[in-house]
């Protein structure tokens, strides 16, 4: 399935509401991203925290055409695509 900024489209429309989290961990920091579709666009959180004393964070953004697309390629098995070309 190719991808184009109206499939992209598509796809966000049909799966509001979908919610899927990623966790990842290094040497020296650990990260934990949630990924929610809504309003159709993508929107991720991230908290994770560094080696350092004083290095929480957390982040909110809308994902740009790029990491929306990336999201999409990745999790196309789990999302639904009925009636996308």
């Amino acid at each position: 399935m190719r991808l184009t900024k109206k499939v992209r489209e598509q796809l966000l429309d049909q799966n509001e509401g979908f919610v899927t989290a990623t966790h990842n961990s290094q040497r020296n920091s650990t990260e934990d991203r949630t990924y929610t579709i809504a309003d159709g666009e993508l929107h991720i959180q991230a908290r994770g925290n560094t080696s350092w004393a004083d290095s929480r964070y957390e982040k909110e953004w809308v994902a740009d055409d790029e990491a929306t697309h990336r999201f999409l390629k990745n999790n196309l098995g789990i999302l639904n695509t009925d009636g996308t070309d």
